[in-house]
């Protein structure tokens, strides 16, 4: 792939500023739907083990694969927005996870749906390349609502995914909430080769000097690497607690059906809903301070998963301030650093994005094994001394006096 250059469309190229309503919803609505892939495993992990007589601390490398996957696709697929036409791009990846979906609900074997997972992971990445084609085309002044209307329906595709799942799958099986998803991705390639305007390449390298100068970005800016780490961090405890929810509700003292637990999706919802909000905030204050109020909710979370998860009023309470923890961070973190060097935004966020989900495959892992280990205690555990890792984090950079938006 090192001869690749960038491809010159002979259609006008979409301008900064023609970012409709219509075509904001349209972005954030396929935004949700394909980011969706990503977590249908999650409330039927425990529904996937039985199917294939495995334990749960096994059966959740399920969602470990699905997310390196994705971290891998970022990094080597989402940096081509800045190089290729976008449309194009889009449409090519989801006809792959289309066929990686079809993948994982034919699956025969433990070892067979890893690497289904896997390949899901890997190409669905039409998200990361949405949310900076918003930014480049919103008006100026309007990035930071952009950012956060297309943030706030993949976070809520990420939500909303764990009710639609365990109420198709823990109906008709988890098979078919695949082959479902697969038919959803057709539609939707159909759907925006109409739609999607036509976006020309915003630099000329090849596919080599492309992925080279991400380690450029990384050198030259510190805040980059400060919302590339907090973003790891703050996925990680996020994915700890999605990971483990499951299992717990399903014993003691809940004893809830897959059904019911993706229910806890509609709950944590409510927090992705503040994404819009954060990132009209964004355009207006420093977002630095903002992402310093966002992680302490996290942590507030977890204490309250900790010392009153037994109660379902706390643990409510807990989604709630964990999602609108997480994704208002996310959204404040991506609208700073697309402000750093325009040109390179699909780069700047595979930067932040693979570092995200590398985070969050941790967590997916760190979340399965302390729930073996240690039960419910355990995983709260780890999620608040990830908590208090993302928040050392942005508490040394503001020490250090660099600056930072």
């Amino acid at each position: 792939m090192s001869s690749v250059h960038t491809l010159h469309s002979p259609a006008s190229p979409a301008a900064k500023g023609t970012l409709s309503k219509g075509l904001l919803l349209l972005m954030a609505f396929t935004a949700g739907m394909t980011v969706a892939n990503l977590y249908y495993n999650q409330p039927l992990l425990a529904d996937i083990g039985r199917s294939f007589g495995v334990a749960p601390d096994e059966v959740g490398f399920v969602s470990t694969c699905t997310q390196i996957g994705y971290a891998l696709g970022m990094f080597l697929f989402v940096p081509l927005g800045d190089i290729k036409e976008r449309k194009g791009l889009i449409t090519v990846l989801l006809s792959l996870v289309c066929l990686s979906l079809i993948g994982v609900a034919t699956a025969q074997n433990l070892a067979w749906m890893f690497i289904a997972s896997f390949a899901v992971g890997l190409t669905t990445i039409v998200p990361q390349i949405l949310i900076p084609l918003a930014a480049t085309l919103a008006a100026p002044g309007e990035q930071g609502k952009a950012v956060g209307t297309v943030t706030s329906g993949l976070l809520l595709g990420i939500l909303l995914t764990r009710t639609v799942s365990g109420l198709i799958g823990g109906t008709w099986g988890w098979r078919f909430m695949y082959a479902l998803a697969a038919a959803a991705m057709l539609a939707l390639l159909l759907l925006l080769r109409m739609k999607l305007p036509v976006s020309r390449a915003a630099a000329e390298l090849r596919y080599g000097e492309l992925l080279v100068s991400m380690g450029r970005l990384v050198r030259k800016y510190a805040t980059l690497r400060e919302s590339a780490l907090i973003g790891a961090a703050n996925f990680a405890a996020f994915s700890i607690f999605w990971t483990a929810l499951s299992f717990y509700v399903e014993g003691e003292p809940y004893h809830y059906s897959s059904q019911i637990a993706g229910l806890f999706g509609l709950i944590g919802a409510a927090g992705a809903l503040g994404a819009p909000f954060v990132g009209r905030l964004a355009d207006r204050i420093p977002t630095k301070w903002m992402i310093g109020a966002l992680i302490s909710l996290n942590i507030i979370a977890y204490l309250l998963f900790g010392l009153l998860g037994s109660m379902l009023w706390a643990l409510i309470i807990g989604v709630i301030l964990l999602d609108l923890g997480v994704q208002g961070t996310q959204v404040a973190n991506q609208t700073r650093i697309y402000a750093l060097e325009p040109p390179a935004r699909s780069r700047l966020n595979t930067v932040q994005m693979v570092t995200t989900f590398l985070g969050g495959a941790i967590g997916s892992s760190v979340g399965s094994y302390a729930w073996h280990e240690w039960g419910w205690p355990g995983v709260s555990f780890a999620g608040g001394i990830v908590g208090l890792i993302s928040f050392t984090v942005w508490l040394l950079h503001r020490l250090k006096k660099e600056p930072s938006r």
